[in-house]
């Protein structure tokens, strides 16, 4: 399968990533000046670009503009991440690629999507959260909503979606031989990934606030806790065993506490675990918790990583140069 990914930020490079390491011949198409954010970059550490051939040319220019086509031509997928109507000004819209290669599937990835209000606005990540409804789920009840990593918004929401998007596209352009535009906004893709609180909301089982909820830091059950040495350890007891596997680990007996879904009293429960995770460091909860249902982990940082036994054995993270990158995902058994 022939990629051409044209140079952007955010979700392109990301799914051109995913597609590499998948087998995929990925060829980057850059434009003479880089485009950034006005972030200086080293090239080694732009680990998304790892796998990938590239090329450059002046699409504003018609040497430039042709030499892409030429790229067209060969290409099974197109990934673009420009603002809607910048590819046609450039004269490589879907429908002038699709006289080039009728076959080519046509994937680009916006915020907002390619049509509607703010389809012409820019944006990034925290917007698109913003709007759909994710970013004030997320964080303490008596804060503003906490700034996640961009990880939902660009990769989960925009990123996934484009991929899962031009595979889905690539079999039917395979049983047809006519290709299609592949729409991956991230406000959809975000609001996709939010069909399950959505449905609990709209069922009653779901408030609309922070930290009132089972997966928003409101259950004591499913949290973090800081740990004596100025770490964490998160857990996620859910089910019955496992909860009465964390409650005999931190030493409590489930007939003195309120039952486990009594919200009115997830606040004092909740201080209470608190208190017993404080007086001990990290490693001790660990060596308490190992090998039980508890569902309790430690919170590890960037710099632990690759020292964690799980992710060594299964070789998680691959050494390039010196370079951490991660390993190619999904796994393809026999």
């Amino acid at each position: 399968m022939r990629v051409l990914e044209m140079e952007s930020i955010g979700p392109v490079p990301w799914a051109g990533m995913l597609l590499a390491g998948m087998g995929a011949e990925v060829t980057r198409l850059r434009r003479p000046v880089a485009a950034d954010m006005g972030i200086p970059r080293d090239a080694r550490f732009e680990i998304q670009n790892h796998g990938k051939r590239t090329a450059t040319a002046d699409l504003k220019t018609p040497q430039g503009r042709d030499a892409a086509l030429d790229l067209v031509q060969d290409a099974h997928i197109l990934l673009e991440g420009l603002r809607p109507g910048v590819m046609e000004r450039l004269g490589l819209g879907p429908d002038t690629c699709r006289e080039r290669n009728p076959s080519l599937v046509y994937g680009r990835a916006t915020g907002w999507g390619q049509s509607g209000p703010l389809a012409q606005s820019v944006g990034h990540d925290i917007n698109y959260l913003a709007a759909t409804g994710v970013l004030h789920a997320i964080g303490s009840a008596d804060a503003p909503p906490t700034v996640p990593l961009n990880l939902i918004g660009d990769f989960g929401a925009g990123g996934m979606l484009l991929v899962s998007g031009v595979l889905a596209a690539l079999v039917q352009a395979r049983a047809t031989g006519k290709g299609c535009v592949v729409d991956a906004a991230i406000v959809d893709g975000a609001l996709a990934l939010m069909a399950p609180i959505l449905g609990r909301w709209q069922e009653g089982q779901w408030h609309d606030a922070r930290e009132r909820n089972l997966f928003d830091g409101g259950a004591p059950f499913y949290a973090t806790y800081a740990t004596a040495d100025g770490k964490a350890v998160a857990v996620g007891a859910i089910e019955p065993r496992f909860y009465a596997a964390l409650l005999a680990g931190l030493g409590l007996d489930a007939p003195t506490l309120a039952p486990q879904h009594d919200q009115a009293s997830w606040t004092r429960m909740r201080e209470r675990f608190a208190g017993i995770f404080a007086q001990h460091d990290r490693a001790h909860w660990c060596r308490v918790f190992e090998g039980t249902e508890a569902c309790v982990s430690p919170v590890l940082s960037l710099s632990e990583l690759a020292a964690h036994p799980h992710l060594r054995t299964r070789t998680s993270l691959v050494d390039r140069g010196g370079i951490l990158h991660p390993a190619p995902a999904p796994r393809f058994l026999d």
